[in-house]
């Protein structure tokens, strides 16, 4: 496979089925109302930081994607929103005209049928590489550990630091990043909040949300807090923050 690797600046005709690829992100997941300041403009306002990946047998047709949003800390130490808060502050200086200080990583997708060859690990480097092509000493990424649905009661402030005997990550997506030269920094204890009714629930999950309390949900980090009388569930994910030298 020879992989080719953009922005979607530079090929602008990626946009119309960028997001339609196939993937393996649960419904739930997609309900974020963060990712509303992003989505729907990254293809016009944020074009130069997304990157789109096809290869030479099906030219133009994406098997990866990965996304970048530059935003400000002001020095601070990186948010506990994490991923919401990457796009809400990144979202808020652009409408504002405030310069950027500092970028993040918000996502890398690849095709359902070529996840596990690799191609995560490419899209990383190419993120590391664009965003200090643009100017960065560093990106930053609020990581969704790929095995941590596993063990949803598992607190993330344990599973994060968890390696194995050779000293790299027990999750395999925290060690693809470190192996790129990233290094875990923080947990992001509330880096995504999915809010919804009980009916929403049901429709993104199939399951019957009809008890009060933990509910384990199929991909979730954490378990859903369902209240029966309020007629609401809402998921707050954990997500660890990654730090990506580029000097």
């Amino acid at each position: 496979m020879a992989l080719q690797i953009t922005t979607l600046a530079e090929r602008p005709e990626f946009a119309p089925s960028l997001w339609d690829m196939d993937h393996t992100w649960q419904k739930f997941m997609l309900n974020d109302p963060i990712a509303d300041l992003f989505y729907p403009i990254a293809a016009t306002d944020y074009a130069e930081y997304v990157l789109v990946a096809d290869d030479d047998t099906d030219p133009g047709v994406p098997v990866a994607r990965a996304c970048m949003i530059p935003f400000r800390t002001d020095g601070s130490e990186l948010p506990d929103d994490g991923w919401d808060g990457a796009i809400r502050s990144g979202w808020l200086a652009r409408h504002r005209g405030t310069p950027a200080d500092s970028i993040s990583a918000l996502e890398i997708t690849v095709r359902r049928d070529l996840q596990g060859t690799g191609l995560s690990a490419l899209m990383v480097a190419a993120m590391r590489d664009h965003a200090a092509r643009l100017g960065y000493a560093e990106l930053v990424a609020p990581v969704r550990p790929n095995r941590k649905h596993l063990e949803p009661h598992t607190p993330m402030t344990e599973y994060a630091f968890r390696t194995r005997p050779d000293g790299l990550p027990h999750d395999a997506w925290l060690r693809v990043h470190v192996r790129a030269g990233g290094k875990i920094v923080k947990v992001a204890p509330r880096s995504m909040v999915v809010a919804g009714t009980l009916a929403e629930w049901r429709r993104w999950t199939n399951l019957p949300f009809d008890r009060s309390g933990a509910i384990e949900v199929s991909g979730a980090l954490s378990p859903v807090h369902c209240d029966v009388e309020h007629d609401h569930a809402v998921y707050v994910e954990p997500n660890v923050w990654v730090s990506h030298s580029l000097t």
